[in-house]
């Protein structure tokens, strides 16, 4: 059987990055700049007001004091956004607002608390120091030099400063296109009514969120029956507009096996069927239909989204360039004792206390309990050569958050 290890790089050779992409800044959050941002203006762009209150040549205050009040004609209001900004002339004021451009002639702001507040003349309490209270041009970002690099990626901050140097577009690797596919002619859609024999379709809609969670997006999420031909019209219809096609079910030793079946059960049209040494999600495949890769998942649901979980969102982010592709690998003691299949690597769902530094497993180790891993907060990793280990050892666990 191949490895774990062995099928991660295989997976991974396959999900390859979009070319870079020029969109809106908010289509750029989240995602991962594939160019240098340089400064085409300076931060802030002129000298301006941190305070509301009135623009000073400070030596002719230098003396106010409560005792001894310093009073000076207001010649102008300057509110912010004002554009003709007059001189201040010596032996006067201008009250001004923050983020208003400080006229020439003045070298400090008296906060309009150390006032009277005077539109006409202004009773000045207190003196302020030459540079005071002014924020100057360029102190924040210098014109023509690089704020943002590439790889860095999109947040509320970074957006907030491209827009305040003028940028509306930023250069991103964008967001991958997902086709997810499930497969089964007993799945029924969530809502409509159950038939003897039949479930309700979990996967599609489960491996839909982990995909967005995982920073990309999805084409479609149809789910198909066992009919090879309806599987290939499927493909026809939507693999062309996708980077990625994640298939459910339909990859093992049965009779009615529709993955297996439209690719051909010796891979024999691009597509790797193999067994893989691990617990749950021992059948997977892999390989590309008219160029675009595709990941074969095993049906059971906990299967699904551990395999997902293993190889699958860890190249997707990578592919991207998004920071942590790998779940946070965390050591813990573990409470109980378990039990691990002899040559598999098994993936536990287990529940981690953190502050304790403790992680109990959660459940069964069956592919179908679904249940268990709803409510499990990481995955115990227990190397193929482990059978059993007893309560109080150290064990590696994945943090799912």
């Amino acid at each position: 059987m191949r490895s774990v290890e062995e099928h991660q790089r295989v997976v991974a050779g396959l999900i390859t990055a979009r070319p870079a992409a020029t969109v809106g800044l908010a289509d750029a959050e989240g995602l991962v700049l594939a160019e240098d941002v340089v400064a085409e203006v300076s931060l802030p762009v002129f000298d301006n007001s941190a305070m509301d209150g009135y623009a000073v040549r400070a030596d002719e205050i230098a003396s106010a004091s409560a005792d001894r009040p310093v009073k000076l004609p207001v010649a102008e209001d300057i509110p912010a956004g004002r554009t003709d900004i007059p001189t201040l002339e010596p032996g006067s004021a201008h009250r001004i607002m923050t983020g208003a451009p400080i006229p020439a002639g003045a070298t400090a702001v008296v906060p309009v608390e150390a006032t009277d507040g005077g539109t006409d003349v202004v009773t000045i309490n207190d003196a302020s120091a030459e540079g005071r209270h002014i924020r100057r041009a360029g102190e924040d970002v210098a014109k023509g030099s690089t704020v943002l690099r590439t790889g860095q990626q999109v947040s509320p901050a970074v957006v907030g400063l491209a827009a305040a140097l003028g940028r509306h577009e930023l250069t991103v690797i964008p967001r991958l296109r997902v086709l997810v596919i499930s497969t089964g002619s007993e799945l029924v859609s969530p809502g409509s009514p159950l038939r003897p024999g039949q479930i309700y379709e979990s996967n599609s809609p489960m491996l839909a969120a982990a995909v967005r969670d995982a920073g990309a997006t999805v084409v479609a999420t149809p789910a198909v029956s066992d009919e090879v031909a309806q599987f290939a019209a499927v493909l026809d219809r939507y693999a062309g507009d996708s980077d990625l096609i994640i298939t459910s079910g339909g990859v093992s030793a049965g009779a009615y096996e529709v993955v297996k079946d439209a690719f051909g059960r010796a891979g024999d049209q691009g597509v790797d069927f193999v067994k893989v040494a691990m617990q749950p999600g021992m059948p997977q495949g892999s390989g590309r239909v008219a160029g675009t890769p595709i990941v074969t998942l095993p049906g059971n649901p906990v299967s699904v989204l551990v395999s997902f979980e293993v190889f699958v969102r860890p190249a997707l982010r990578r592919a991207m360039g998004l920071p942590d592709a790998e779940r946070p690998r965390r050591a813990a003691v573990l409470t109980e004792k378990l039990t691990s299949p002899p040559g598999k690597r098994q993936f536990r769902r287990g529940v981690l206390d953190a502050d304790a530094g403790t992680v109990s497993g959660y459940g069964p180790p069956g592919s179908h309990h679904l249940r268990y891993l709803a409510s499990a907060n990481c995955l115990l990793d227990i190397a193929e050569d482990v059978t059993e280990i007893p309560p109080g050892s150290q064990v590696e666990v994945w943090d799912l958050g």
